[in-house]
Order: C-alpha cells, then sequence, then structure tokens
C-alpha cells in the first residue's frame, strides 16, 4: 500500500516527517462476533492479539442475526462496545446516522472453491481471516465506491462475519465493507456514506501528536512530549472546489491560511513570535485527492538543527507552559511592532521608516521561518 504522505513547512520546503502518516493506524476489526478473534494489519499493530485489546464478542440473538444476514452493499450496520469491550447490539441503520461499518459487498463462504467452510467448519482464525480479506474484499469494496477511495485516508477496507450463534448454524455470510478504527483498532463511528465525505485523516484542533521510534503517529496529551501540536484542519475543497491545485497554488494558500490560523490559535502574532514555534501543514498527493480526502492539519512544530525537535506542553498556555528539548523556549529578540493596517497613511509612513531601522537580523515576520532540512 502507498504511503506516500509529505509534509510542508510555512517555508514551503518539502519535509517528509513519516512514511507513514495518514496510515500509520491502519487496524482491521474482523471477526467482530468471533468468540474475541479479531483481525490487525500486522505491520500497523504487531502487539495486537484476540485477548489483548479486551474485545470479545457478543452472544448471538435473533435481531443481531437477522440485521447481519439481510445486510447488502449500501448498508450501514453499527454496534455498542461496553466498557470491557463486548460487542453488543449489532443492528443495521441509516448511512446519514451513526455507524461503524458500510456494507460493500456480501460474500457466502459456503460456496468458496473449498470446503473449507463446509456446515462443521470452525471460524477461520485471524489470519485466515485477514487473508479472506485481502482476497474477497478489496476489488468489490473499491469497485462498490466506483474507485473513489484513498488507501492514505481514514477509511479502511475490513470484513465481518455473523454472530456465533448463526455461524454455528451454518451461516457463512462474510460482510465486506469500510470502517474507520482508534489507534487501538476499534472502529469508530462516522457519519455519512464513504464516498460523499472527506476521506482525510485529520487531527482536532487542541490535540498534540506524537512520532515514536518506528515513525508512528499517535495523538497524547499535551503534557507529554509530542512534535506537533494542531491548531486546525485545513479544506481545500473550500478553496478549490473544481480541481486538484498546482503545486504553488497549494503552498500559496496553506501558507496564508496557516499562518493566519496558528495566529488565530494562539491569541495574535506576537504570541506566535514569544512561542518560538513555527506553522506546519500537511500537502496533499494527487493520489488522496482522487481518492477522496480534501484536508490537511495546520500544526505548531519547533525546528533545531534540520529536526523536529520535542515538545512538551500547550502552546496556548504560553512560553511559561512550554519546554523545547527539555528547556525553556528560547528569548526571543526585540523587534519593531508589524505596520498597522488601519493606521493612516501619515502614520504608516513613520511605521515604515520605523521598520526599515530595525537592526540587520530581526525578523519582522515572526511566521518565517528558517529553512527547514529534511528529517533523518
Amino acid at each position: 500500500m502507498s504511503t506516500s504522505s509529505a509534509w510542508r513547512s510555512a517555508s514551503a520546503i518539502r519535509v517528509v516527517l513519516v512514511a507513514a502518516v495518514a496510515a500509520a493506524v491502519f487496524l482491521a476489526f474482523y471477526g467482530l462476533f468471533s468468540g474475541g478473534q479479531t483481525g490487525t494489519d500486522s505491520a500497523a499493530h504487531d502487539s495486537a492479539s484476540p485477548s489483548a485489546d479486551g474485545r470479545q464478542a457478543a452472544d448471538s440473538s435473533e435481531g443481531e442475526a437477522a440485521s447481519f444476514t439481510t445486510a447488502s452493499a449500501g448498508s450501514c450496520v453499527t454496534w455498542d462496545i461496553a466498557p470491557d469491550g463486548t460487542a453488543t447490539g449489532f443492528e443495521q441503520t441509516s448511512c446519514d446516522k451513526p455507524h461503524r461499518f458500510e456494507v460493500s459487498a456480501r460474500e457466502d463462504l459456503s460456496a468458496y472453491p473449498t470446503s473449507e467452510f463446509g456446515p462443521n467448519a470452525k471460524r477461520p482464525d485471524v489470519t485466515r481471516q485477514n487473508a479472506l480479506r485481502d482476497e474477497l474484499c478489496e476489488a468489490p469494496t473499491v469497485s462498490y465506491l466506483n474507485g473513489k477511495w484513498d488507501p492514505n485516508g481514514r477509511y479502511d477496507i475490513a470484513s465481518i462475519l455473523p454472530p456465533a450463534g448463526s455461524w454455528d448454524q451454518g451461516d457463512r455470510t462474510l460482510l465486506c465493507g469500510l470502517q474507520t478504527t482508534d489507534a487501538n483498532g476499534v472502529p469508530q463511528e462516522s457519519t455519512g456514506k464513504v464516498s460523499e465525505v472527506d476521506q482525510a485523516v485529520v487531527a482536532k484542533p487542541g490535540e498534540c501528536r506524537k512520532v515514536d521510534d518506528k515513525q508512528v503517529v499517535s495523538t497524547v496529551p499535551c503534557q507529554e512530549p509530542h512534535q506537533m501540536e494542531t491548531v486546525s484542519a485545513i479544506s481545500l475543497a473550500e478553496k478549490f472546489p473544481d480541481a486538484y491545485p498546482s503545486d504553488e497554488e497549494m503552498d500559496k494558500f496553506l501558507s496564508e491560511t496557516c499562518t493566519q490560523n496558528a495566529m488565530d490559535y494562539l491569541g495574535g502574532e506576537e504570541n506566535l513570535y514569544q512561542s518560538t514555534l513555527q506553522p506546519f501543514w500537511g500537502a496533499m498527493s494527487r493520489e488522496s485527492w482522487e481518492g477522496g480526502s480534501r484536508s490537511v492539519n495546520c500544526s505548531l512544530i519547533h525546528i533545531k538543527d534540520g529536526h523536529f525537535s520535542e515538545i512538551t506542553g500547550s502552546a496556548t498556555g504560553g512560553r511559561e507552559a512550554l519546554s523545547i528539548n527539555g528547556a525553556p523556549p528560547t528569548e526571543q529578540p526585540k523587534r519593531n511592532p508589524l505596520r498597522d493596517p488601519n493606521a493612516q497613511p501619515a502614520e504608516q509612513n513613520s511605521q515604515q521608516g520605523s521598520e526599515n531601522a530595525q537592526p540587520a537580523g530581526q525578523n519582522a515576520d515572526p511566521a518565517a521561518p528558517e529553512a527547514v532540512a529534511p528529517a533523518q
């Protein structure tokens, strides 16, 4: 699977933070009702096991069995997840309401070319479920979406098996579909059909993001070490509703928008300058755009010696709340104020003269960072 997500800073220099930002938490949740057997993508979550995540199967009921058996392409289904991980209340629902799974295809395992899934067959284990997903679900799901699927986006192709009681009674239905999961592989609720929503992976404003030694991105409390603090999610569709923009158009729009969002997030341009942080945003590949993604995150980062610094604390608390690489933010040099856009012409000329007289080496634009070399 291609994972070509790139990132850009406010200096319009490409910075590769991780190779798999958008797919860092690609996890499948097959076999929801399979006696606790849950499938995961082993490359993304090697430590996952049927017992490690605490999820267990719900007992079958007539309602759950009927909902599963009658679900078909275009249906949306959901279920409840108790605090102990138990799944209950499997039912169909309207796709414009919160749901955990959109069905793209039905497969009858009893018609499988071999006798593997005969009347007395045991439920497939996790490894076999993963193989069935790859073999039976990927092509029909992409076809169901008319090719509009971003493999780097927030929706995974997955499959689920019938309730345990139904399997024991001979039901060999396998539902293929799409879902979004959290970092532990638990299916999350979403609203709307996948083909009609923004598929981009974005964090929420105020969330802090950490990149671990394996280059996996996760959301952590801002009081824990992190590399990025999310400022906003920027929709490219609002600026470019008709077609994928050129690199120059995208850079210009994101530079202006992210910088303004960062100042608004911190309560003004001076606060951004004093934080010593700089705006930073994601890039949108043509593949992701054509697959249905439209948004990127605007974040705050710190660069030292060409690498991303480790930040502790939220920038919204001011300099006193921040620690950068284990030390307080460096003192910023005093500078002349930026020109007041509401000032009268005479006042502007006076301010411009003061700006031109500032000592060499001072940067009147705190949002313009130093050149950023690729992270190693």
